[in-house]
């Protein structure tokens, strides 16, 4: 029988993992009631997979909209059908010969400016969008091709970490809705040969990063206390000011009620804690707005 279990669970998700799949083996694991995940990563990728379990699913929404962080491996001289290296090659050019490192380094510096700060992308027809229902991946499978309009996003920071001539490694920090295999293949028509990607590992989910996670083997083989691979509901949202209520307040709060609470002016989204000396005193986040706090979503105490 499953249990209610309230709390995330950083998971650095394998390749080949769908992240749906990786929801399900977390769950399991666990035996939780309920599961979601903060926005997928593709099968191919590894890395920071955000998994929600019980009422932190209710917060999941606030991680899509944040930005990440991925290192990806660029291959050089060869396009794909999917812009990944699962897919079929499409195109082949021979990429660039340069005089020595020197020369090889500045060429790839000098392209990463056109790719920093707002641009626009096309999305993939490789992607889980939908048109009339359906995803744009379906019609690409049945060798259809439609017209997808330019998005803006916008990439805070990029750079070469690694080359290895006809492969270099790019870290890319970037707002949600970047496609990284659009950004590779970009990158090679920038250069004039065609570019996939390789390999792509999330390392950061607004300030979730890597280090802070655990494989799914460790999970599941228990190797530590399960607690200890969970934290609170509130770890989504430690970006959020967050204030104190007292119990009366807290209890109108809970009835979806208004509460009047004068504040130094901040016009924002705050967490909410119980002042309690419980260590789980959070209970949901509320808009607060001329002197006044509005309930948004606040979690379950019902076990």
């Amino acid at each position: 029988m499953s249990v209610r279990i309230d709390g995330v669970v950083l998971l650095d998700k394998p390749a080949g993992m769908s992240s749906q799949g990786a929801v399900t083996a977390v769950k399991r694991a666990f035996n939780a009631e309920k599961a979601g995940h903060t926005g997928t990563l593709d099968p191919m990728a590894t890395g920071l997979l955000p998994i929600c379990l019980g009422e932190a699913t209710k917060y999941s929404q606030d991680l899509l909209e944040a930005d990440k962080t991925y290192i990806a491996q660029v291959k050089f001289g060869q396009r794909t059908d999917t812009g990944d290296a699962e897919g079929l090659i499409i195109e082949e050019l021979p990429p660039p010969v340069f005089a020595d490192e020197v020369a090889l380094k500045l060429a790839l510096e000098s392209l990463l400016p056109a790719f920093t700060g707002p641009i626009s992308q096309v999305p993939p027809m490789y992607s889980a969008l939908k048109r009339d229902g359906k995803p744009l991946y379906e019609y690409a499978r049945a060798g259809v091709e439609l017209e997808r309009a330019p998005r803006n996003i916008t990439i805070h920071a990029i750079r070469w970490t690694n080359i290895n001539w006809p492969e270099a490694t790019l870290e890319v920090s970037c707002s949600k809705g970047t496609y990284i295999r659009v950004l590779a293949e970009d990158i090679g028509k920038a250069l004039g040969c065609g570019a996939h990607l390789v390999g792509l590992r999330r390392t950061e989910v607004g300030h979730l990063t890597l280090e802070q996670s655990f494989t799914i083997e460790s999970i599941q083989k228990g190797l530590q206390e399960s607690s200890s691979y969970i934290l609170p509901v509130d770890a989504l949202l430690q970006t959020l000011p967050h204030l104190t209520v007292d119990e009366q307040q807290a209890k109108r709060l809970e009835m979806g009620q208004r509460v009047p609470l004068n504040l130094p002016s901040i016009e924002a989204l705050v967490r909410i804690y119980r002042a309690t000396a419980a260590p789980h005193n959070f209970i949901g986040t509320g808009d607060w707005r001329s002197g006044v706090l509005h309930p948004k979503r606040l979690i379950s105490s019902a076990h």
